[in-house]
């Protein structure tokens, strides 16, 4: 049973700092979501209500914070399939190329001896023994321009170091904010929102893109200057774990899969075993590519290990608790090369075994085909693609728009629900992305099609700063939105001289928001649209 813990700090009534308004309500809301909403087991709360002069006093004072991460962390407490998070709401500072956060008596004329180094907080949460350890840190406020540097960047080189996943509230250049109308900062708000039902984001992927969208939306809305969230995760494959299993769906599972796959072809073996962990512990039954998985790489560590001894190592048999009980034969490795192309079979194998479609052997040959001169028109599926041909013939925009939604909720199976989600993006046929684009292509004169938005998303991408921003430029070119107000779907352009990638709208926009319009459901765009030019990418559009 995976175990998930967590040490909550927040922090408002300073003795030698401006006080603040609402770190210790951010505390309280997160104790109070991870306790509630996610099921913490234990979740050791300091902030400004705690007691004081107690034994084991939990008043946010460093002496006690000190005694508490010395006597806590000094036996190893959990496994490595268990999360540890650490939640910090108050004043942060940057003094001699060192973080700190600010406790209530962290003095600035005198930081070395009275606030904590998050490089000691780095150090004890490191002997916890949980494999995935998350940081959070809302620490950079207005006041800390008047008493010391910016805090983040060590910071930032430590998660790096250690392989921690640290969550930042803006970026190094810009404070997070406290806003009075919603009673909390900005960034605890949109934080226990996207974690929440509303924003149900499972992996730190997802995450990451609703903060960075979220957040900069609320400030603008405010009148506040720019804050911008971000995670920053190492190595690269953990960007995938989940973490609230209650919101993941089973692309988040099959993407997890993938990339313990790539952490055993890098020969992160340690990362790839905590994938394949959390793996397993997703499954309702036990599963067996990751119970092979554990077992293939509990022997590769072995055989590391004992690589310069001339002991020879046993078949590993499967434990007798549940977690693994199939009797699998484990991978036999003679030399690296040998291993790459072991690890790539049994890619390929659960590839096909779980239905994921990275390139569909047919497509070659089809694509050349749709592009002929009389459009041979493909589909995997016996989709009719004649009347969108005759419409975009006649260039009646609106109606092929209508029809092109039509065809992309019937490629997906997704007629019933009438929108998309990220798996249903995912599992949709290459070929059909093909045709429903080239017959765009063709009769637009190149103005229009999926992969002409594509490539305008690509290049506002490379621009923007967060992803509320790329979505506004995006709009902005391909005429969504004019003078920064949103078009409704009847005031759009429908005539051969509209914008470039004016086209599809229905059939791209509405899908991804269940028909709620791309400015209520911006985020759902953003999320939305990433995911379709992903797989775009994939199909070679």
């Amino acid at each position: 049973m995976t175990k998930n813990w967590a040490l909550v700090i927040g922090i408002n009534q300073y003795e030698f700092l401006e006080p603040l308004k609402y770190a210790k309500q951010d505390a309280q809301l997160m104790q109070n979501f991870l306790c509630n909403e996610i099921g913490f087991e234990q979740v050791f709360l300091f902030c400004d209500r705690s007691p004081k002069g107690l034994e084991a006093s939990t008043h946010p004072y460093r002496n006690n914070l000190l005694q508490f991460l010395q006597g806590f962390f000094e036996q190893t407490c959990l496994e490595p399939g268990d999360n540890f998070w650490f939640f910090f709401s108050g004043h942060g500072i940057g003094h001699a190329n060192q973080d700190y956060i600010m406790l209530c008596d962290g003095n600035p004329q005198d930081v070395e001896n009275t606030a904590l180094p998050v490089n000691y907080i780095f150090e004890k949460l490191r002997s916890c023994g949980a494999g995935n350890i998350i940081l959070i840190f809302d620490a950079c406020r207005d006041q800390n321009k008047t008493f010391g540097g910016k805090f983040g960047r060590q910071t930032q080189q430590l998660a790096h170091q250690n392989g921690f996943i640290n969550i930042f509230a803006c970026s190094c250049d810009e404070y997070s904010y406290e806003i009075d109308a919603l009673q909390q900062g900005v960034f605890t708000y949109a934080l226990v929102e996207g974690l929440g039902n509303q924003g149900q984001c499972a992996t730190l992927e997802r995450l990451n893109q609703y903060l960075r969208f979220r957040v900069p939306q609320l400030v603008h809305q405010y009148k506040y200057p720019r804050q911008t969230p971000h995670i920053v995760v190492e190595p690269k494959a953990k960007s995938h774990l989940i973490l609230l299993p209650k919101h993941a769906t089973l692309d988040d599972i099959s993407q997890l899969k993938i990339s313990a796959f790539q952490a055993e072809a890098d020969k992160n073996l340690e990362l790839a075993e905590q994938l394949w962990m959390q793996a397993n512990i997703m499954a309702s039954t036990p599963d067996i590519d990751a119970i092979a998985a554990m077992q293939r790489v509990a022997q590769l560590r072995a055989e590391f290990l004992y690589s310069q001894t001339n002991i020879v190592l046993p078949t590993p048999s499967p434990e007798e608790n549940g977690r693994l009980s199939l009797p699998l034969p484990t991978l036999e490795v003679t030399n690296t090369n040998n291993y790459h192309k072991e690890v790539n079979k049994t890619t390929e194998k659960f590839l096909k075994r779980n239905n994921i479609s990275v390139f569909n052997p047919d497509f070659k040959n089809n694509k050349s085909n749709i592009q002929d001169k009389n459009l041979n028109l493909c589909s995997t599926l016996e989709i009719n693609y004649q009347p969108l041909k005759d419409l975009l013939a006649a260039s009646k925009w609106k109606q092929a728009d209508r029809e092109t939604l039509t065809l992309l909720l019937k490629a997906a199976d997704r007629e019933k629900e009438g929108w998309l989600n990220i798996q249903s993006i995912n599992q949709l046929p290459c070929i059909d992305l093909c045709t429903i684009d080239q017959l765009w292509l063709k009769y637009s004169n190149e103005r229009f099609g999926l992969s002409v938005q594509k490539g305008i998303w690509e290049s506002v991408s490379a621009q923007g700063d967060n992803n509320y921003e790329i979505w506004c430029k995006f709009c902005d070119y391909v005429g969504w939105r004019v003078n920064n107000n949103w078009l409704f779907y009847s005031d759009l352009t429908f005539t051969s001289d509209a914008p470039q990638g004016h086209f599809p709208a229905a059939g791209v926009i509405h899908l991804l928001t269940q028909w709620r319009g791309w400015a209520i459901g911006s985020f759902s765009c953003v999320v939305g649209f990433s995911a379709l030019a992903s797989k775009m990418e994939t199909c070679n559009l």
